[in-house]
C-alpha cells in the first residue's frame, strides 16, 4: 500500500506543480504573460494606424498622429463626420473644411455612424491639417456598387469577367493546317494511286510482249529474273516507276535488258509538273553483241532535233559518224527522221525497203512509228560492253500496247541483221583508217591527262617542301644551303679519270 501511495503521489505532482506555480516556475509564467501582453498592445496600434491612414500622409506621419492623438487625453473629444474633398477653381481656403458645413448635407443618421466607425481619425486629421496639401483636388464620388477585388491576385472581377468574353470571341483560323493536311491526304491518295497505274503499265507491256507466244517468247529462250521456270517473275521492280526485263538466250547476242522508265505518277509534285512540261513513258533495250558477230560499225537514227543532239554529246557518234544526206535514186526514211552513219554503204545497208514498209516510210511512219525515238549501233560503244544495239521508244498506254508490235519487232530484225552483215573492203579499210587515228587520239589524250597528274603531283611535293622550309629555324636553313652549294660545286668540279700504270 506505501508503495502504491508513493507512486501515485509522484504522478500527480507535476499536475499539482502547474495548477499552484511555486518559486521559478510563477516568474516563468509572469513573463509570459508580459510578452502575451505586450504583444496585444502591438497589434492593436498596429490596427489603429491601419484605420486612420489617409491619403496625402505618410507611414510616419500617421505612427506620429497615433501617438499624439492617444497623449491628447485631457480634451474633449467630438465625432464630427470626416471632411469631403473638393475642387477649388481659383485658390483654397487654406484650411481645414468647416464641420458646419459638412453636417448639414449629412442625415444624422450618417452622421452617427460615420462618428461610430472612425472616432480618432476625424479627431486627429483636423488639428493636424496641412493648408497646402489639397488644393485643386477633383471632387471623389463614392461608387454605388462597390467592386469586388480578388485578395489572391488584386484585380477586379468585373475587368477579368469582360476581359475573359473577349478574348474567347477572337477566331482562331486554321487554314495552314487545313491546307496542309489537305495535301497530305492528297499526296498518300495519289501515291498508291500512281503506283498503280505505273504497275499496270509495266504489268500490260510484259502480258502483250513477254508472255506465252510473244515476240520475245519465240526469239529467246530465257526470259525474266529467274531460272526460266514458270512460277519465276519477268519483270524486277527497281522502284516506284523503274521496271527491268532481261532475256538470253539467242544467236548472235549475249543478252537483252530493257528498262521502262515511267513518269513518277506516285509522286505528287511530279505530276503537277508533268502537266506543266508533258513527259512520256520510255523503254529502251540493250542488246549486248557477241565480239565476232559484230563487224565495225556506228549508226544512228532519230528525230532531226535528236539526231544533231546525239552527234554533239554521244562520244562515238562524234568521232566517227557524219550526217548522211538522203540518196536520189533509193526510199528513204521520212523526213522527220535524220540518219547518223560512219559510211553511206552501212547506212543504205542497214535501211532496208523492210524496214521502210513496216515502219519508217512515209505512210508507216504516220500510223506505227508515233513511239519511234532512237537507234544506235556502235562497235567503239563506252563502257564495259563495247558492241551494242540501243533501242529507245516510248510506251503506249496500258489499253494501247498493241500499238508498239512494229517498233518492238525491230529489235530481233536488228539482231539478226547486224550479226549476218559484213563490210565490204573498201568500207572496211576507211574503217580501219578512223579506228587507228581514234586510237591514236585516245593514245595522246592518255599521255597529256599523265603528264598533267605528274605535274600535279610534283607541284603538290613542292608545295610541302616550301612549307616544311617555311617551317625549320634559321640554322636548319643555313645548313641545308650549305648542303646544296657543295653539290652543286661538285657537280660543276672536272671528272677525273683514274688510269692504272703498266
Amino acid at each position: 500500500m506505501a508503495k502504491r501511495y508513493c507512486s501515485s503521489s509522484l504522478w500527480f505532482t507535476p499536475f499539482s506543480s502547474l495548477f499552484v506555480p511555486r518559486g521559478d516556475t510563477l516568474w516563468y509564467l509572469l513573463a509570459i504573460l508580459s510578452i502575451f501582453s505586450l504583444l496585444i498592445h502591438h497589434f492593436s496600434l498596429s490596427a489603429v494606424a491601419v484605420d486612420s491612414h489617409f491619403e496625402g500622409f505618410d507611414a510616419d506621419d500617421d505612427e506620429t498622429l497615433d501617438d499624439d492623438s492617444f497623449q491628447l487625453t485631457d480634451l474633449p473629444r467630438r465625432t464630427p463626420p470626416p471632411p469631403t474633398i473638393t475642387h477649388s477653381d481659383t485658390e483654397s481656403h487654406h484650411g481645414p473644411p468647416d464641420p458646419s458645413s459638412s453636417s448639414d448635407q449629412q442625415s444624422p443618421a450618417d452622421s452617427y455612424q460615420q462618428s461610430d466607425l472612425h472616432p480618432k481619425t476625424a479627431a486627429t486629421s483636423f488639428e493636424f491639417w496641412d493648408e497646402d496639401e489639397f488644393e485643386g483636388l477633383p471632387v471623389e464620388h463614392p461608387s454605388e456598387t462597390p467592386k469586388s477585388v480578388d485578395p489572391e491576385t488584386g484585380s477586379d472581377s468585373e475587368s477579368k469577367a469582360s476581359l475573359e468574353p473577349k478574348a474567347a470571341n477572337v477566331p482562331r483560323s486554321f487554314m495552314v493546317e487545313i491546307v496542309c493536311g489537305s495535301f497530305l491526304i492528297m499526296f498518300i491518295i495519289n501515291f498508291f494511286t500512281g503506283k498503280r497505274e505505273n504497275e499496270n503499265i509495266a504489268l500490260a507491256w510484259a502480258a502483250k510482249f513477254a508472255a506465252k507466244d510473244s515476240i520475245f517468247e519465240k526469239n529467246f529462250s530465257l526470259l525474266g529474273v529467274g531460272d526460266g521456270k514458270d512460277d519465276s517473275p519477268l519483270l524486277l521492280k527497281e522502284g516506284q516507276n523503274v521496271f527491268r526485263f532481261y532475256a538470253s538466250g539467242r544467236r548472235f547476242c549475249q543478252g537483252l535488258l530493257a528498262t521502262m522508265e515511267l513518269q513518277s505518277r506516285h509522286d505528287l509534285i511530279s505530276r503537277l509538273f508533268n502537266l506543266v512540261v508533258p513527259c512520256k513513258d520510255e523503254i529502251t533495250f540493250e542488246v549486248h553483241m557477241n565480239d565476232e558477230a559484230m563487224d565495225q560499225i556506228v549508226f544512228a537514227l532519230a528525230k532531226k532535233k535528236a539526231a544533231k543532239t546525239m552527234q554533239k554529246e554521244v562520244r562515238d557518234l562524234q568521232r566517227f559518224a557524219n550526217l548522211v544526206s538522203p540518196p536520189s535514186n533509193k526510199k528513204w526514211v521520212v523526213e522527220d527522221l535524220a540518219v547518223i552513219s560512219e559510211s553511206k554503204e552501212v547506212a543504205g545497208d542497214l535501211i532496208t525497203e523492210a524496214v521502210l514498209e513496216q515502219v519508217f516510210g512515209d505512210k508507216a511512219f504516220q500510223k506505227y512509228g508515233k513511239g519511234f525515238i532512237s537507234m544506235h549501233f556502235s562497235d567503239q560503244h563506252v563502257g564495259a560492253h563495247k558492241k551494242m544495239l540501243l533501242f529507245k521508244f516510248a510506251l503506249s498506254n496500258a489499253n494501247n500496247m498493241d500499238e508498239m508490235t512494229r517498233l518492238i519487232a525491230l529489235v530481233p530484225y536488228y539482231i539478226d541483221l547486224i550479226g549476218r552483215y559484213k563490210l565490204s573492203s573498201q568500207a572496211r579499210s576507211k574503217t580501219e583508217a578512223t579506228r587507228v587515228k581514234a586510237a591514236q587520239e585516245v593514245y595522246k589524250e592518255l599521255q597529256y591527262a599523265r603528264q598533267e597528274a605528274l605535274q600535279k603531283k610534283k607541284a603538290e611535293q613542292r608545295k610541302l617542301l616550301e612549307d616544311a622550309e617555311a617551317k625549320l629555324g634559321a640554322e636548319a636553313i643555313r645548313k641545308k644551303e650549305a648542303k646544296e652549294r657543295a653539290r652543286q660545286m661538285k657537280r660543276a668540279a672536272p671528272k677525273v679519270k683514274m688510269t692504272r700504270a703498266h
